[in-house]
């Protein structure tokens, strides 16, 4: 039974992240939701106490899988300038193959839910902003990176530059690639950077 339930709350979620993929935008009510899936809305009931919790389980899978790739990054390359290049990689990807996460990840679909889901994304956006910053820092200490960089400055421009590709993406309807042009806006990024 309880794997059951694991795999149902899976399908809710999946559904959940597929509607919010149409570039149309339409608000997601759970009545849309429940209709998507066949089911009642009393059947979501019994595995989620309302919506909010249903994008909480969007914002923790977000949370458990950039995390995975970032500290898989961080702990194998041993170079800070190659972790600063693979982090933002991995977040701009991640975008491009989960499109409706991408709708969460900018706040855009939570903007009519509970404020503490856009806190939770924000909390989110601070962590890794903050693993740009010990990259940028490894990156100094290895002498890959100019010693006088502002690391904070820096860091927070990285962190803008891919949320700003992420809202492009998104606002696009899913049309301008979070990847595109990305070899060459990395070298525009690091110009003067780079020791």
């Amino acid at each position: 039974m309880a794997a059951k339930t694991g795999e149902r709350k899976h399908q809710i979620l999946q559904i959940l992240a597929q509607m919010l993929e149409d570039p149309a935008r339409e608000r997601v009510t759970t009545a849309a939701l429940a209709a998507r899936l066949e089911v009642s809305e009393a059947a979501l009931y019994r595995h989620f106490r309302g919506k909010a919790q249903m994008f909480e389980g969007l914002i923790e899978f977000i949370e458990q899988t950039v995390f995975a790739l970032v500290n898989k990054i961080t702990s194998e390359e041993k170079s800070g300038l190659r972790q600063l290049e693979a982090v933002i990689g991995v977040l701009l990807g991640f975008a491009q193959k989960n499109r409706g996460m991408t709708r969460v990840l900018i706040g855009e679909a939570l903007i009519h839910e509970d404020a503490q889901l856009q806190a939770r994304i924000n909390q989110l956006h601070d962590r890794l902003e903050a693993v740009l910053k010990q990259a940028l820092r490894f990156g100094v200490t290895q002498k890959e990176i100019a010693a006088d960089v502002d690391v904070p400055a820096h860091a927070n421009l990285l962190m803008s530059f891919v949320t700003g590709r992420w809202h492009q993406f998104a606002k696009s309807g899913f049309k301008r690639d979070p990847v595109e042009l990305w070899a060459k806006q990395w070298r525009l990024l690091m110009e003067g950077v780079i020791a």
